[in-house]
């Protein structure tokens, strides 16, 4: 049975094309999704990712649990407010889930993570949870809110208590704090997001999560969907799970080795986190798989699944879009270990010269350098 966010109706009428995501009744545009990408690089554009799932964990030993549970190091937030961004790993150093990690309390921490892997990610949490006594709450009664673009936080602002204001737009990049609305709704604000833009991801309660869409509505923030959401995502490097890593790529796999923490804890001895011996081995091995970065200068769209040749044997295409900041298709690629050579793709028989670029490929809404070639 597909599921729909308490906004489903507000979706429908502003005009939005509603399709199946993850079994999530979701928009993917409003009318034009080129639109709406542009919007969010030059002005301000909101989602609906109601669907995502928050989870409380909260217990004396919650620190210590997720020191097992990650790939990168919990005790890098020291201070109240900050938030991790990490792999949780199966045993074969496949990634599980990535998700944000907000640190509140010595107590008291919470995770955001991705609609389509909610029932296995709450059973794998669950059950190591139990070991350590820590209690895992879903938090069903939050929707979610994303606001981003350049103009993002100042519309935000105007619509949280005056007294809140002050302490919001000191709020460094990736934490948290609660304030509230204008009319009194709690709001947990954190200054994240999934577009390479600046912005928050305002998490309600669901009673009030109409209201405050509405009240963006009115101070000129415009709904963006999914379509836009997609694209901005691979403009600003970010990976998508199911479609760039899932339980059969380890996060070295995944141009994630920046969130995998193989350091020493503070009294020496390593942090025994699940899928650390597998990826050690595959380190040690040299031979894994990488994740690059490319973009196809020739007319036409990359795509998920397609060919890639390299010196060194064949990849293929992860994701990959028209990315409209650009001009120009880029990509994810997975290839093996190895020398590159001459990069091609491979599209209905034909090979298509493509160019290995670093990314993100957008940053700050401008194209980084080399990549327009």
């Amino acid at each position: 049975m597909t599921q729909k966010t308490l906004l489903n109706e507000t979706h429908r009428s502003l005009g939005a094309k509603m399709v199946d995501f993850g079994g999530w009744d979701m928009p993917i545009h409003y009318g034009s999704q080129i639109d709406e990408h542009h919007l969010v690089r030059r002005a301000a554009g909101m989602f609906d990712v109601s669907h995502m799932t928050v989870v409380d964990l909260k217990g004396a030993r919650a620190r210590e649990f997720l020191r097992q549970l990650l790939a990168n190091a919990i005790d890098k937030v020291k201070v109240p407010g900050k938030a991790l961004y990490s792999c949780m790993l199966n045993p074969q150093g496949g990634v599980i889930d990535d998700l944000i990690v907000y640190y509140l309390a010595d107590d008291f921490f919470r995770l955001v993570v991705n609609a389509s892997t909610r029932d296995k990610d709450l059973a794998w949490i669950g059950g190591h949870a139990a070991g350590f006594g820590v209690d895992v709450v879903e938090r069903e009664d939050l929707a979610i809110i994303a606001v981003q673009g350049p103009q993002a936080r100042g519309l935000v602002a105007g619509l949280v208590a005056e007294g809140d204001r002050a302490a919001l737009d000191a709020l460094a990049r990736f934490a948290a704090l609660d304030v509230s609305s204008a009319d009194g709704v709690p709001l947990f604000v954190a200054r994240t997001g999934y577009t390479g833009e600046d912005g928050y991801e305002v998490l309600l309660p669901q009673a009030a999560v109409v209201g405050f869409w509405n009240a963006l509505l009115q101070a000129g923030v415009k709904p963006a969907g999914l379509g836009a959401r997609d694209t901005l995502r691979l403009e600003a490097g970010m990976n998508l799970y199911g479609q760039d890593m899932d339980e059969t790529v380890t996060p070295f796999e995944a141009a994630l080795a920046w969130t995998v923490a193989l350091d020493d804890q503070a009294d020496g001895t390593p942090r025994a986190f699940i899928g650390r011996p597998a990826l050690e081995a595959q380190k040690a091995a040299g031979d894994a798989r990488r994740m690059i970065g490319v973009v196809m200068d020739d007319k036409g769209v990359l795509r998920h699944g397609q060919k890639v040749l390299t010196a060194s044997g064949e990849g293929e295409i992860l994701s990959g879009t028209f990315a409209p900041t650009l001009g120009k298709a880029i990509a994810f690629a997975r290839v093996p270990a190895g020398e590159l050579g001459e990069v091609r793709v491979d599209i209905r028989g034909k090979e298509v010269p493509l160019r290995v670029v670093k990314f993100p490929f957008v940053r700050d809404g401008q194209p980084q350098p080399g990549i327009l070639g």
